[in-house]
């Protein structure tokens, strides 16, 4: 596993750049066991940092399959009263939120997906406060991940266990900007100003609609909400303190909102979609007036279903992403199963909840208003990736231009 040094190093770039602890902030750590060496040092350099107090909350993928399994839908959706205290206690003392990601990307196969569902609902419905803190950019969170031995053997199933493991260390380390003699922290600050100018060129244009064609048969039309706004890379909290961290480490997207009644045709996935440790691969969705109206997957129906019935909103889209085909993430040839590195190798949508940071002060707005601005409310954020070698995106201004965004797989600027 990583040296010493090299754990330092992550974790210095986790607490700096991805979630920029400052002095007296709380932090919460959410970390998988096998994360443990890496947590640890994050703990270390939180406090290095500042911070006032860390909680670490572990986990296990596979102890959660167990409680799936043997739990009762009534207790599995029972969210008692002492939880939901306790993240309003955080969230009024301003923390931040740092996760580490370690995937078991089968943990949750066979797991009735009515039971995830229902507890996905009983759990936004009652303790919402988290979510809307996060997307709301009321406070600094951050992902990163960490290698662990099932998601190594899934993304290398013909090497050995050591070998797989090797090269998962080491592919992980490279997305994020490390090695073993550079700056890390340098690395970004010149990867987000290149994200930021692609960012400035898009909000420039104005766009009011995107049109989505590939060899595969995707034709899909999105319309852009009047005062939507692309961003990308590093952030800024919402809550008058505007400071900077970085909510995806890794990220190579730019991404805006759609306007959720504004989306028609059809659109094909081009990687897997690994969502709560089950996978839908092969899968096509058909959007008529902004709603999922035909769908279909070769491999995982029964789950694609169960997430387009959570709740009204997760059959709208709630985020359009451009990432260049020849993206590093994409270019290590790597299939990661993993969201967080497969949506930076590739063009990707998102059903469910639209981020209110993608329209002028919507911050500042109530649901109520974010919705009138055509963003889309749901329980879920759940990403897809849509990119191909040759997707072409063709741009249509307000002012009917037609402007080619991406051609080729590739921007076209």
């Amino acid at each position: 596993m990583y040296s010493k040094e090299i754990l330092e190093k992550y974790a210095n770039l986790i607490v700096k750049t991805g979630a920029n602890v400052q002095k007296d902030q709380p932090v919460i750590l959410r970390a998988s066991l096998d994360a443990k060496p890496l947590a640890l040092e994050v703990v270390k350099e939180a406090y290095k940092a500042g911070a006032k107090s860390v909680r670490v909350d572990w986990g296990e993928p596979q102890l959660v399959k167990i409680h799936f399994d043997h739990q009762s839908l009534e207790t599995l959706t029972e969210i008692p009263e002492w939880l939901v205290e306790r993240e309003k206690w955080y969230i009024d003392r301003g923390c931040c939120l740092i996760s580490i990601a370690t995937l078991d990307p089968e943990a949750m196969v066979g797991v009735d997906p009515e039971k995830i569902k229902a507890t996905q609902i009983a759990m936004m419905t009652k303790a919402p406060e988290m979510m809307n803190y996060t997307m709301g950019n009321k406070g600094q969170w951050t992902i990163a991940a960490y290698p662990n031995l099932a998601w190594a053997k899934k993304c290398f199933p013909d090497d050995s266990e050591k070998v797989a493991l090797k090269k998962l260390e080491n592919a992980i380390l490279k997305c994020v900007h490390i090695t073993k003699n550079n700056d890390p922290i340098r690395a970004w600050k010149i990867h987000n100003n290149r994200m930021k100018k692609n960012c400035s060129i898009l909000n420039r244009l104005d766009l009011a609609e995107l049109h989505y064609t590939n060899s595969l048969g995707t034709d899909l039309r999105i319309k852009l909400p009047v005062n939507h706004l692309w961003a990308g890379g590093s952030e800024k909290t919402a809550d008058g303190r505007k400071i900077v961290f970085n909510p995806n480490m890794p990220t190579e997207e730019v991404f805006s909102m759609p306007h959720k009644d504004g989306v028609n045709g059809r659109v094909y996935a081009t990687k897997p979609l690994v969502n709560n440790g089950n996978i839908i691969d092969d899968f096509w969705l058909e959007f008529k007036d902004g709603a999922v109206v035909k769908y279909d997957a070769k491999v995982g129906k029964e789950y694609l279903k169960a997430l387009l019935e959570t709740d009204p909103g997760s059959r709208r889209l709630g985020e359009v992403a451009l990432v260049p085909f020849d993206s590093p993430i994409n270019k290590s040839g790597i299939l990661f199963y993993s969201t967080l590195f497969d949506e930076n190798a590739s063009c990707h949508l998102a059903l469910g909840r639209a981020y209110p940071m993608n329209i002028k002060k919507g911050t500042t707005m109530s649901k109520e208003a974010l919705e009138e601005e055509g963003a889309n409310s749901s329980f879920i954020h759940v990403d897809f990736m849509v990119g191909s070698e040759d997707l072409n995106i063709v741009g249509l201004t307000k002012d009917g231009e037609k402007v080619q965004i991406f051609k080729n797989g590739n921007f076209a600027f």
